[in-house]
């Protein structure tokens, strides 16, 4: 067998936790992972993986094995990349990960269209609303929304991302329709709850030269954009949430803008990737075609 894929198939099985997640994300069949795996283990003469009919370890000889592995992967991708370079073609297989709203509303578009240019190039997109680690999660790219700190990975900064406050029209009949900043402290706010960040829940409006930020409150936080829209829709209190995932809804009445005079702050957003990966034709293809279209020169 090939060691190089039977090593790539052993890290997937100790990062997934089970051969049929290995085998997912791989598009092999969950025995042809088994079959490296048992591959490498008689290779070695010594057990990597503890397994039982409902769960599997890694051994200490496992973990070793693990983290040699995940080298000569890399050595192997860098490998590729110089050959690569020098065709100056962009190919091979990009993992871009992005916010489920930014992703599912905007970001496709470009994809689709980036890889009808380059037909060599395959993306995989995973869209997610938690804080991922492109090095940990093995991500070539990464779109942040929000502030971002302090961070070793190498950032473009994008346009702004696009916010509006809404609520259904029986939620503002039930409880009114709020005419000033400050009337949100005494409704139902809707937040954003992240996986690994708390939530600021001071919301920001301009209007003129004057900012306001009332402290809101809500019984109810949602890591998922999409379930946000789901309880607005549902009459379950106000929520601000990304225009371009709203502007349907809001043309055909399910939502109402409150408070349209008042500005609402932006969320900067950001592509990251590793300063370290190369910067092969295809990562730098990519990174060139999201800044032409969502650079923030492009916001206006």
């Amino acid at each position: 067998m090939d060691r190089l894929a039977s090593m790539n198939a052993y890290v997937a099985s100790v990062e997934k936790g089970s051969f049929a997640a290995a085998a997912t994300a791989l598009g092999m069949s969950q025995q042809m992972v088994a079959k490296h795996v048992t591959y490498l283990e008689a290779r070695l003469g010594a057990r990597l993986l503890n397994r039982t009919t409902r769960r599997q370890s890694v051994t200490e000889i496992g973990r070793t094995f693990y983290d040699r592995c995940k080298l000569v992967l890399a050595d192997a991708d860098w490998a590729d990349a110089v050959a690569e370079e020098a065709k100056g073609a962009p190919k091979g297989r990009l993992r871009i990960s992005a916010p489920v709203s930014f992703g599912s509303q905007s970001l496709m578009g470009l994809v689709t269209r980036y890889l009808r240019q380059y037909p060599d190039v395959e993306i995989d997109l995973v869209l997610d609303d938690r804080y991922v680690d492109p090095v940990k999660d093995s991500f070539e790219a990464v779109f942040r929304i929000g502030e971002i700190g302090d961070t070793s990975l190498t950032k473009c900064r994008l346009a702004p991302f696009r916010v509006v406050l809404c609520a259904s029209p029986d939620y503002l009949a039930e409880r009114g329709t709020p005419r000033h900043p400050a009337d949100l402290e005494s409704h139902e706010c809707l937040g954003h709850a992240h996986w690994s960040q708390p939530e600021n829940y001071h919301w920001r409006f301009e209007m003129g030269d004057s900012v306001y930020e009332p402290k809101v409150e809500g019984r109810l936080r949602v890591n998922d954009a999409k379930g946000l829209v789901s309880a607005a829709v549902a009459g379950f209190g106000i929520a601000l949430l990304a225009f371009d995932h709203v502007q349907d809804l809001l043309r055909d009445g399910r939502l109402v803008r409150v408070l349209p005079d008042y500005r609402t702050a932006t969320r900067p957003m950001h592509l990251l990737f590793h300063p370290d990966r190369r910067q092969t034709p295809k990562l730098k293809s990519f990174i060139d075609a999201v800044m032409a279209e969502f650079g923030e020169a492009q916001g206006g």
